[in-house]
């Protein structure tokens, strides 16, 4: 069995060959309604598992609880059983991802420990739409790199949404990332990117984290985006 770090290789490189091979899809309003609802849906489980996070807790158990929370919601947890051509199914409702891990970690029994922190990862498919969210967390007092490096993140993220309107570029939305990011000296992540989403968990375009301001894509009216910074305190590796 291939181990969760090669298995998350993988999962990414097919997102993002299934990303290319697409045209960028726009939604309709009645499409656009249905995004919103499941978009509410996977941030209130998100919220819920923030809630839950301290030391102690096991990334299993906010599996289990987040699967939970979609079904009972009449949400189907997306990334379970997620195979992509010639990969291994995904088993969980969540990545789990603990400190230096950067995304798609495996669920496991182990408590986490004061001062880590967690990156979750979540998808819900409802009325026929999936919503992909992701938040990092920290487990209990961390120490004060780690806040900073979350919250410039999370800053990253807004001024990457400010950037979502019709007739700006896609390479706007990385660049705006990225222009954040090096003012903290923080390196990017390159090998993993955000993605269009609606129907299928991962759309065209592709987004990276970086780019150049007036390239890429024209975003349309009716485009729906999974944004995803990912930053490293250090290099990009």
């Amino acid at each position: 069995m291939l181990e969760g770090s090669r298995i998350g290789q993988l999962f990414d490189a097919a997102s993002r060959i299934v990303a290319r091979k697409r045209m960028i899809i726009a939604k309709s309003q009645s499409d656009l309604e249905k995004m919103r609802a499941v978009g509410e849906l996977i941030a209130e489980v998100r919220e819920a598992l923030r809630r839950m996070i301290e030391p102690g807790i096991t990334t299993l158990e906010l599996n289990n609880a987040a699967e939970k929370m979609m079904r009972d919601a009449g949400a189907i947890p997306t990334f379970i059983g997620y195979k992509p051509r010639g990969m291994v199914p995904f088993p969980f409702a969540i990545c789990a991802s603990v400190n230096e891990q950067i995304v798609h970690g495996f669920s496991t029994d182990k408590p986490l420990r004061e001062g880590d922190i967690l990156s979750i990862d979540m998808a819900a498919t409802y009325q026929g739409f999936v919503g992909d969210t992701a938040t990092t967390v920290p487990v209990g007092k961390i120490r004060d790199d780690l806040a900073q490096l979350i919250r410039v993140t999370e800053e990253c993220l807004e001024l990457a949404i400010e950037q979502c309107y019709p007739n700006n570029r896609v390479g706007d939305i990385g660049w705006a990332v990225q222009q954040h990011a090096e003012k903290y000296g923080y390196g990017i992540v390159r090998d993993y990117t955000g993605h269009g989403i609606g129907r299928s968990m991962h759309e065209a375009p592709q987004i990276p984290n970086y780019g150049r301001k007036g390239t890429r894509e024209k975003i349309r009216v009716g485009y729906c985006f999974a944004i995803e910074p990912m930053l490293n305190l250090g290099t990009a590796e």
